[in-house]
């Protein structure tokens, strides 16, 4: 039976692991925990592709206990309770050590019915997942289990792993492929930090290799679009829009544009529009009160044109929030209004302020309202806001061009 070369070569010692070195590097706390022999109950969580499966058997080596596996995507009760079944006969001795793979697939009903084989020692439980554990396994699992994050795996060692590959492909041939100068590199940094695909790109461009040669334009070919991690639903989806927001608010064009390419380049056109326009009034706000319609201007365009070419409109409107002056004020002004509304601090509306069809309808006096276009300057001096509220400050100038030009022409005419 086929078995992927991934697969097949997995490392069975922590030190052939390439990557996290943060946690199984010298000196590593899950390097230490797993050299003790300790096992306790563990999450995985990292992308696809970075070790999690090949460090749980080796964990699984190094103790007495069987293990068990089971795919939270096609498992499900009946599969649990013939594990538990298992449990104190000469089938587990020492117990068992499940690995749970994409644990985020099973619901409170399923993970629950683990916890107390994971209380009492029978079972240890190794769960891994591609989705942040804090949102997707419960609580009552996450309390007795030790979280380790899998990060993605970088170029120079994804480049061992696919060496490493190449050597064990060429091996088992007669004649070995050469390799053109540069497809290493270009495999180890297209797959994105994921071992598995640089491994799979490895064993389909040797099955397809035409005389001998392993070309660059055929690994260029193989790994098209592979470079990018995204889930539409998934943490990195959110992840890439907050990065965008963050870098226009934060005046960096590069980031900014090199966040809208990633999203673009997955389709999500609406994401990034979204964040865009939200961007006009959060960050520029009254600094330049203008970066809304011409933003809006650029997200129509984009919308209009739709993909490759919005990304012409949209690249420039990132250039041109990520470079405009910026105000907060009317986020906070908006935001200090509305948590007094919620807080219930609200009064009465003036009487100067009430609908005039309420005037001579029993009303113990006329509603006075004073039309401020008929004074001078167009201001008249006046209460606004409910007697509860009447001296209350939402907004505060900006120190911004514009809106200290504001406070000036206003102090002038309040005098």
């Amino acid at each position: 039976m086929y078995q992927p070369l991934a697969d097949e070569i997995r490392p069975d010692s922590l030190d052939d692991v390439v990557g996290q070195r943060h946690i199984l590097g010298k000196g590593g706390l899950l390097r230490r925990i797993v050299e003790s022999g300790q096992i306790p109950n563990m999450i995985f969580y990292g992308p696809s592709g970075t070790g999690k499966t090949t460090v749980a058997r080796i964990i699984a080596q190094r103790t007495n206990r069987s293990l068990r596996k089971l795919n939270a995507t096609t498992a499900g009760i009946a599969d649990i309770k013939k594990i538990i079944d298992e449990l104190d006969t000469f089938l587990t001795p020492g117990g068992v050590l499940l690995y749970l793979d994409e644990i985020q697939y099973f619901n409170k009903k399923q993970q629950q019915s683990l916890l107390e084989f994971i209380e009492d020692g029978r079972i240890t439980l190794i769960a891994s997942t591609t989705e942040n554990p804090y949102f997707t396994v419960f609580n009552a699992i996450l309390s007795r289990s030790t979280v380790f994050e899998f990060k993605a795996i970088g170029p120079e060692d994804v480049k061992l792993a696919a060496g490493r590959a190449v050597n064990i492909m060429n091996a088992r041939r007669d004649e070995p492929l050469t390799l053109e100068e540069g497809v290493l590199d270009h495999i180890a940094a297209a797959c994105g930090g994921d071992v598995r695909k640089a491994i799979n790109a490895v064993e389909l461009l040797f099955s397809a290799s035409e005389n001998g040669v392993i070309t660059l334009s055929d690994a260029k070919a193989i790994t098209q679009r592979s470079a990018m991690r995204y889930d539409r639903e998934g943490d990195e989806h959110f992840d890439i829009l907050s990065a965008l927001m963050k870098s226009l608010r934060g005046s960096d064009p590069d980031a900014a544009l090199h966040y809208l390419a990633r999203l673009l380049e997955v389709g999500d056109l609406i994401g990034a529009s979204r964040r865009i326009l939200c961007s006009a009034s959060e960050d520029v706000g009254l600094a330049w009160p203008m970066a809304v319609p011409i933003v809006k201007a650029c997200v129509d365009s984009a919308l209009q044109l739709g993909l490759p070419e919005a990304k012409l409109p949209l690249a420039e409107a990132c250039i041109l929030l990520a470079t405009a002056p910026k105000s907060n004020t009317g986020v906070m002004a908006i935001e200090k209004a509305w948590a007094d509304v919620r807080a219930g601090r609200t009064g009465n509306i003036p009487r100067e302020l009430q609908n005039v069809h309420a005037d001579g309808t029993g009303f113990e006096r006329e509603q006075g309202y004073l039309y401020p276009h008929d004074f001078p300057n167009h201001w008249v001096k006046q209460q606004y806001l409910p007697d509860a509220l009447r001296d209350v400050k939402y907004y505060e100038y900006g120190d911004n061009k514009t809106e200290q030009a504001a406070k000036r022409y206003w102090e002038e005419i309040k005098k």
